[in-house]
């Protein structure tokens, strides 16, 4: 880039696609702070033919033409420079974001049975306390086997894609 240099105003060109992004609040708390200490940071622009193109700074621009200055500070940059910095940003990665949803999956299972069995620890804890009546005279190794295994009780998966196909197996519910 070039050092910074003075451009009259009335030479910029405003493309209309940067117009509509125009916030008069922000233009006026620019042109105060312009006032206080001048404008501290330089515009972009690209050369046209006999005028210029903003690429960047629509509010700096705006403050000090409503500050009725002929002339703003700024940095003339190539039309490639210009092009570069409009670019939008890439796309996000369909398989990185995937990936990061099945690890926030995978820390929530993980949290979910850790708290499943902090919880059979301490019902196994109240279950020894507790009086036994007559409805506990049967063994409790006996009322076990009778019992349905909880979902609980099927061992964790020991990485991520034992725990896909413990999902898939298990139609997505877990």
């Amino acid at each position: 880039m070039s050092a910074p240099e003075s451009f009259p105003i009335d030479k910029i060109h405003i493309p209309e696609k940067k117009r509509k992004a125009l916030k008069q609040d922000v233009v006026d708390e620019l042109a105060e702070s312009i006032l206080e200490s001048g404008q501290r940071e330089p515009i972009l622009v690209r050369r046209d033919k006999d005028h210029f193109v903003l690429v960047e700074g629509l509010h700096r621009l705006e403050a000090c033409r409503a500050l009725g200055e002929p002339v703003i500070t700024g940095l003339l940059i190539s039309a490639e420079e210009a092009r570069q910095r409009e670019l939008p940003p890439p796309p996000p990665d369909p398989e990185r974001e995937k990936m990061e949803r099945l690890r926030k999956l995978r820390l929530e299972k993980e949290e979910a049975d850790r708290l499943a069995a902090a919880a059979r620890g301490s019902a196994g804890a109240h279950a020894a306390t507790r009086p036994r009546g007559p409805a506990d005279a049967t063994p409790r190794s006996a009322r076990n086997a009778t019992t349905k295994p909880s979902r609980s009780a099927v061992a964790a998966p020991k990485t991520l894609s034992d725990w896909i196909k413990q999902q898939e197996r298990s139609g997505g519910r877990y």
